[in-house]
């Protein structure tokens, strides 16, 4: 059902190296794990939503602002690996297609 390109592609999408024997093996699971899926659909099954409509309720909370102050600012911009000025310096990330 999936093909070794895919699975390339997939783990070219992913940065994982693959090897050609990693592919095959890959593909045999792929393969296992679809046909389960596909008996899976073919269950029916019949639920009896009736009896529990009233049982299920969302627990809802007011919003409140809270004043979240740091004592030491600097102490906590210590913390991180890298800063620039007053401010936490992170990698770039960009999507590549």
């Amino acid at each position: 059902m999936i093909t070794p390109a895919e699975i390339t592609k997939l783990a070219q999408l992913s940065r994982i190296k693959l090897t050609d024997a990693d592919t095959q093996s890959l593909v045999k699971e792929f393969d296992s794990i679809l046909i389960y899926i596909d008996q899976l659909k073919k269950v029916e099954v019949s639920l009896d939503i009736k009896g529990r409509i009233g049982a299920v309720k969302n627990i809802m909370r007011p919003d409140t602002v809270e004043d979240i102050s740091f004592a030491d600012r600097e102490q906590l911009l210590n913390e991180a690996p890298q800063r620039e000025g007053d401010f936490v310096a992170v990698k770039k990330i960009i999507a590549q297609d």
